[in-house]
């Protein structure tokens, strides 16, 4: 029987590379092309308007006792943008690519805060009401299915995050908790995986709402915690900090043959830059817009400008912090370890070997949560192609299965299996909205029209007739509730 099963696993294994290097050989180009020419289209705005973006979290909300606020959508989108990816995902990226993979993942956090901002508009713009009025919900597989008019690619876009979300993702999210675990306590992986097992079944078969309540009180506190621990380590090591900058400076543009010459030097840093950047600000992936469209905003580029600033805490912040304790301790390369076992160690030279536990405390949040999180997304375009009740439980018991499948697998192809998931996620999603890219232009345009003339931005859809054909709703038809600035 294990003959079969590692006879599967290498099939597995040689289409999952060859999914990799097909796509993201595509991919580098579409991300950074569109990150580019949203940037150049909407005049920097991510330079331009990111004090607006902080101010957006806290004004603009209407009045309604179902829907959540925009701050709480940004705080949903952070708290499942903080984790696997801001952890082991970094340490990988070096690992692998240098220490020039922070400078990419740098570049594909700034400029991924304009798509980023497109993709959330439009989630918000074409959000349609729950039929239970108990607020909104929406995403991609909306906007292409009303704005393009073409549901085959909706299903399709669907279909690859419930591959990514619902299966790959919590595969990436188990496989850091047994791996930290093991690292930490001595934990037996099987066992770990199991009770993984568990306590994520009865959440997904009916209780997910009430312990998601419970993970968003948390996972802030978690992400407080963690940033806490990073600056104490920088403060304290402060004099090698411009030591640390010129090796990430240096590394990004390295071409020594040490790296792979002068193609696989600057491929390597670049690549596992751009995969973990995105991974984990998910920027342009299609998967944050489905958080934001929740949110009960009046104006679409209200959410947009939020969600652009969650990629910028993510990355900037957040992702350099490892980034910084990992270079500072030096751990790279050690022997036996990868993934968040990397992040482990430089922590514990940081401050001693309970910062090892301290850590894997951490991340037993920040994954549990985003495994819930991530199913909550999936469960939502499974409804979006077919709400059945048979389809949902097949749906639910695929998903635990590969949480025991990525708790016990080795790492690098768990991880190999989400980038091929969320380089399809993010090809489909970037193409779409590049295409939509007019509409976008026209809620920002729109906003600042009304920013300037000292209004409080509320989008009146009446005033364009086409658009408001292709929405079918009247959730922006101005003047239903009063509301202040």
């Amino acid at each position: 029987m294990s003959n079969v099963f590692n006879v599967i696993l290498d099939a597995i294994t040689t289409v999952v590379d060859l999914l990799n290097n097909y796509l993201w050989g595509s991919l580098v180009y579409v991300l950074l092309g569109a990150g580019i020419y949203f940037t150049i289209r909407t005049k920097f705005l991510q330079i331009r308007l990111f004090k607006q973006s902080i101010r957006r979290m806290v004004v603009g909300k209407r009045d309604s006792t179902h829907a959540i606020s925009p701050f709480q959508a940004f705080a949903t989108g952070l708290a499942s943008r903080v984790g696997t990816g801001n952890v082991a995902g970094v340490a990988i990226a070096i690992s692998v690519g240098g220490a020039g993979a922070v400078f990419w993942m740098w570049v594909t956090a700034i400029i991924g805060m304009a798509s980023a901002f497109v993709e959330s508009s439009l989630a918000q713009l074409y959000k349609v009401k729950n039929p239970d009025g108990s607020g909104y919900r929406g995403g991609p597989a909306y906007y292409i299915t009303q704005g393009l008019g073409q549901r085959w690619l909706g299903v399709a876009f669907a279909v690859s995050l419930i591959i990514a979300f619902g299966f790959v993702f919590n595969s990436v999210q188990a496989n850091t908790i047994t791996a930290v675990t093991n690292k930490a306590w001595g934990w037996s992986v099987e066992y770990v995986a199991v009770g993984l097992v568990i306590i994520t079944a009865p959440i997904i078969f009916g209780g997910i709402k009430r312990v998601a309540k419970v993970a968003e009180k948390i996972v802030p506190i978690m992400a407080i915690a963690y940033l806490a621990i990073a600056l104490f380590i920088i403060i304290t090591n402060a004099n090698l900090i411009p030591n640390v900058f010129a090796q990430i400076f240096d590394s990004a543009f390295n071409f020594s043959s040490a790296t792979g010459g002068l193609l696989g030097g600057l491929t390597a840093a670049m690549l596992n830059g751009i995969k973990r950047g995105l991974f984990s600000n998910e920027a342009g992936m299609g998967s944050a817009p489905n958080a934001a469209a929740a949110s009960d905003a009046w104006h679409p580029a209200n959410q947009g400008l939020i969600q652009m600033l969650g990629v910028f805490v993510d990355t900037i912040v957040v992702c350099s912090c490892t980034a910084f304790i990992i270079l500072l301790s030096g751990v790279v390369g050690t022997q036996g370890h990868d993934g968040a076992q990397i992040t482990q160690l430089a922590i514990e030279h940081g401050v001693g070997q309970w910062g090892g536990s301290f850590l894997a405390v951490l991340l037993f949040f920040f994954c549990f949560s985003s495994i819930i999180g991530n199913y909550a997304y999936a469960e939502s375009n499974v409804q979006f192609i077919k709400n059945s009740p048979l389809i949902l439980t097949v749906f639910r018991i695929v998903v635990l299965f590969m949480v025991y499948f990525g708790s016990v697998q080795k790492v690098g192809l768990v991880w190999d299996m989400a980038d091929a998931s969320m380089a399809i996620m993010a090809i489909i999603n970037l193409i779409v909205i590049i295409i939509m890219a007019p509409t976008a232009m026209l809620l920002l345009k729109d906003f600042e029209e009304q920013i300037k003339e000292h209004h409080s931005p509320e989008f009146d859809i009446s005033k364009y007739p086409k658009l408001h054909k292709k929405v079918g709703s009247d959730v922006w038809v101005k003047g239903k509730t009063e509301h202040g600035f």
